[in-house]
């Protein structure tokens, strides 16, 4: 297996942290790629996404969709109690599991089976405070927009 040294990337970054086990997961001892069920990755506006999955011959109550630390998980079971008899099968009805890696911000908004197709909302929320500022240089202490209406006042009424 090839490991990738990051020490570098560490020395003039802050928070990238996350990287060593994404890379990790990414070039793991597992190279094949599953090619089931196929799925699209679309870009709806500039912060929501949507993730939609092939799932064919599926029932709501037979999926799964999970989010932890960052990481979408779809998986489908199928439970077919009867027996069939075909002369040819192209629909798969074997069970998958799916996996994607969400960004910081990301947030799964909702999910909809129709058609055969599972499609999940993504949105992504910057928060207020994330979001770049200027900084002005060599002037007096000024007011942030997010604080509230009477610390406002309060530092308006010291500068008067």
């Amino acid at each position: 297996m090839n490991t990738i040294d990051l020490t570098p990337l560490y020395r003039s970054t802050i928070g990238f942290d996350r990287l060593a086990p994404l890379f990790s997961r990414v070039l793991g001892a597992d190279n094949t790629v599953p090619t089931y069920p196929p799925y699209n990755i679309e870009i709806l506006d500039e912060n929501k996404y949507a993730i939609t999955v092939a799932a064919a011959g599926f029932s709501e109550s037979e999926l799964d969709i999970n989010v932890e630390k960052g990481l979408l998980t779809i998986s489908g079971n199928k439970v077919d109690k009867e027996e069939h008899k075909y002369l040819y099968q192209g629909i798969a009805n074997k069970a998958f599991k799916r996996k994607f890696d969400l960004t910081d911000y990301v947030e799964v908004t909702s999910a909809n089976l129709e058609h055969g197709l599972l499609t999940i909302h993504l949105v992504k929320e910057i928060p207020e405070a994330m979001k770049p500022k200027h900084i002005a240089i060599n002037q007096e202490e000024k007011v942030i927009e997010h604080q509230s209406e009477e610390n406002v006042k309060i530092k308006a009424e010291k500068t008067v």
